[in-house]
């Protein structure tokens, strides 16, 4: 089976709104995308039936993103905070269930944000506990939850595939899944492709985004050799694109992810670019050998 590729509907459009919803949508579907990871949702007050329908349409598969905040952290020393941060997540897994999905990535372990996050022992325990739980009650609704390794400047919790196997490891659970994105990587890592190989076993994710945020073949990172690397080593999950561009993302969304230029303009060729290397470097890497 190839590989699911997906791409972040913000490397087209700043949102779910319409008419954008739907000529990102149906652009990634003629690239070839299987699988498409939406910004953060309010669950509460989404259409979460109205775009499920359009998943549909288009034969995209939604991949939610969840996260924390103040007062609701897993990590928090406050037993309260820590259940109002779990309560969070177990409500994104039942928006991805009626989107029609089957994961959820996002930071779920903590605050975004070097200040805000606590980075104690203490706190990577409770942290791991918590997400170990939710990420058992999502496999029982058929949801498989990532957690998202972050580079030192939006987190000082998890910031490298090593750290990000020993949480699993402390979480108790057979199903809590590794997000590796190269963008953080390229910060972080040693040996980028080591640490690919590494986290393989319990990788649900493998996103990439280029050191600059842009297109993905101008940059720092080898994602071909990434991809080559993950294919090799028996992985045969999800990949994902991720660009940012100002002009395309919402003001606020510029501000959090730190995005101050336009990296590129069409979003869409940003999108079949991608493609197209992730699916050589995946042909590449399944070639027989001689």
């Amino acid at each position: 089976m190839p590989l699911d590729v997906a791409c972040h509907l913000n490397v087209l459009v700043p949102d779910l709104e319409q008419p954008g919803l739907t000529r990102a949508l149906g652009d990634l579907a003629d690239l070839g995308y299987s699988s498409v990871v939406l910004p953060p949702i309010d669950p509460a007050s989404a259409p979460l039936a109205e775009w499920a329908a359009l998943f549909r349409e288009h034969g995209l598969s939604p991949i939610t993103l969840a996260g924390q905040a103040p007062g609701a952290d897993v990590s928090s020393a406050d037993p309260d905070e820590q259940e109002r941060g779990a309560a969070a997540l177990r409500e994104v897994v039942e928006a991805t269930v009626a989107l029609g999905g089957d994961q959820m990535n996002g930071v779920s372990y903590g605050l975004f944000g070097r200040a805000a996050t606590a980075s104690t022992r203490e706190a990577f325990d409770r942290s791991a506990a918590h997400l170990g739980t939710v990420a058992d009650h999502a496999h029982e609704r058929g949801v498989t939850m990532t957690f998202e390794v972050l580079n030192r400047y939006e987190t000082a919790m998890v910031n490298t595939a090593q750290q990000a196997l020993d949480l699993v490891a402390a979480s108790g659970s057979e199903h809590l899944r590794v997000h590796l994105d190269t963008f953080h990587m390229a910060v972080e890592e040693a040996d980028m492709l080591g640490a690919v190989r590494s986290a393989v076993p319990v990788l649900g994710y493998l996103e990439l985004g280029q050191s600059g945020r842009g297109a993905l073949g101008s940059g720092a990172v080898d994602a071909a050799a990434v991809v080559r690397t993950a294919v090799a080593a028996g992985y045969r999950g999800r990949v994902g694109l991720e660009a940012f561009s100002r002009s395309v993302l919402s003001p606020v969304a510029t501000e959090v992810l730190a995005i101050w230029r336009d990296t590129y303009s069409d979003g869409r060729a940003v999108a079949a670019e991608a493609i197209e290397i992730i699916r050589s470097a995946e042909a590449a890497a399944s070639a027989p050998e001689g």
